[in-house]
């Protein structure tokens, strides 16, 4: 597998021991909110279909087949980011479970069909505007962290869409944003289940926030304890270790 690397490419491990990820530093590499949230989501599956949007270079749909015996789609609308996926899935051996497609997301329901999936998940862009020096300093980093390609609004819509009734969405995103993620859930009729703030350390404001619906669930929304990333010597917290880890 290593002579199906491009030049700037490279192995890492994925948290789990088993599971590696081709990543580049020039395109994108996963970060602590894709492992946050497929630790998240929902009491795993263990049969029927789950998709992952805005996949990335692949690590949410890469974890979760550790978690769940399901079938699980992720959808990349960049070429590079879905290669790199792909070839992630093939490295670890995974064909038979995971299958990464090269798609906008707006397309997904009329492709796979609506009220097609058992779970959701999705890391999507951040950011509602982009500046033109981020844009121009690398349009990779750019379509994954702004709404250049699809909105919150698309993202919520399209995965309201996709689940059956009772199927399950988790989503990450960032804390200023929280609003606007409840009224589109409630819109959508993805009645939000379950929310936790995450702390990059003690004191600090929130920077994450992790948050799932159920399609036509009835209102009743669990406040699950914050969690703090890095305690005061600056390593992970416990409770962290527990998220990545398990509790061995």
């Amino acid at each position: 597998m290593e002579n199906q690397l491009l030049p700037d490419e490279r192995i890492d491990f994925l948290v789990h021991p088993e599971l590696k990820i081709i990543q580049s530093p020039s395109v994108f590499s996963f970060s602590l909110d894709a492992v946050l949230l497929s630790r998240f989501a929902w009491v795993p599956i263990q049969k029927g279909k789950i998709i992952d949007l805005c996949s990335g270079n692949g690590a949410v749909a890469l974890l979760l087949s550790k978690r769940s015996k399901a079938h699980i789609t992720g959808v990349e609308i960049q070429e590079r980011l879905h290669s790199m996926a792909k070839r992630s899935v093939v490295l670890n051996d995974l064909s038979q479970q995971i299958q990464m497609d090269l798609s906008d997301i707006k397309d997904a329901p009329a492709h796979y069909g609506y009220g097609t999936f058992d779970a959701l998940t999705c890391n999507p862009p951040y950011f509602a505007s982009v500046h033109d020096e981020d844009h121009n300093q690398n349009e990779h980093l750019a379509i994954a962290r702004h709404e250049i390609h699809c909105s919150l609004e698309d993202v919520i819509r399209v995965s309201s869409q996709l689940v059956k009734q009772g199927g399950k969405v988790a989503m990450v995103h960032r804390p200023n944003r929280l609003m606007e993620i409840l009224a589109f859930m409630r819109q959508y009729k993805l009645e939000p289940k379950k929310l936790q703030l995450i702390y990059p350390k003690s004191g600090s404001e929130a920077n994450m926030l992790l948050i799932e619906g159920m399609k036509h669930g009835k209102p009743d929304l669990h406040i699950l304890p914050p969690l703090t990333v890095y305690d005061d010597k600056g390593e992970y917290t416990a409770a962290l270790k527990r998220m990545f880890y398990g509790e061995q």
